[in-house]
């Protein structure tokens, strides 16, 4: 399959690879089981609610990872901006607001070197579920809207399923980053709270310029070779 996304990004930094444990140590094992693997990080809000969280964000840094803080804000401005402005000077690289219009803006102003993401639907949403949420259209037309929203207000690049990619590029080309989570390397089971999946191929054939990825590879018996594995099949994908 070849990629829909022009960017050129280092193929070994695609791979953002889910920190989606309950402390700094738990983390930093993971991370050195997994070595070499993988270059980005994301660190969620599990991880955050443990202790000396910027101090491990600090130790990624200094070993030449990148992080993703995913914290998905969604307060009043002012506090989502002091909020980004926290995030500055500890190496994060990207960081996800999860809001409307004001709160997109005050992210994009107070930003620095950390890039927006902003959240368009979650993966762990289906059509029945934004429907009870009294979102009333289909999920592309919302995702399509939140993505205009969120270039209008600075941000950087967007959250989405890689279902709903092709329909980003097709309308606002390499214009924002499209990072894609719940990505499965085998068919979907029931007992998985991701519901709008795709594969590692199909999810950067459909226009993603990043994909994270958690349980696959957290879980497996081997984690590195599992993250290698996904590697191998990006490097078949891009060429540089």
């Amino acid at each position: 399959m070849k990629p829909a996304t022009q960017k050129r990004i280092p193929r070994e930094e695609r791979l953002i690879a889910a920190l989606d444990v309950a402390g700094a140590e738990q983390a930093k094992a993971l991370v050195e089981r997994l070595g070499d693997s993988v270059r980005f990080y994301k660190v969620g809000l599990e991880l955050f609610m443990a202790g000396g969280v910027f101090e491990f964000i600090d130790w990624l840094a200094r070993r030449g990872n990148k992080v993703f803080a995913d914290l998905k804000f969604f307060d009043i401005p002012e506090t989502v901006a002091a909020a980004v402005r926290g995030l500055r000077n500890h190496g994060v690289t990207f960081a996800t607001v999860h809001g409307n219009q004001a709160m997109l803006e005050a992210a994009g102003e107070a930003k620095g070197e950390v890039k927006i993401l902003a959240v368009t639907a979650l993966t762990s949403l289906d059509q029945g579920d934004l429907d009870d949420l009294g979102f009333h259209c289909d999920i592309e037309k919302l995702v399509l809207s939140r993505a205009r929203r969120a270039l209008e207000a600075g941000c950087d690049g967007v959250i989405s399923s890689g279902i709903e990619a092709p329909a980003l590029k097709r309308e606002l080309g390499d214009r924002l980053l499209v990072v894609t989570p719940g990505i499965r390397p085998v068919q979907n089971r029931q007992s998985d709270d991701q519901k709008r999946t795709v594969d590692v191929a199909q999810a950067f054939a459909n226009g993603a310029d990043y994909i994270v990825v958690g349980r696959p590879i957290r879980q497996s018996p081997d984690p590195r070779a599992a993250a290698q594995a996904i590697q191998t099949t990006i490097a078949g994908v891009f060429s540089v």
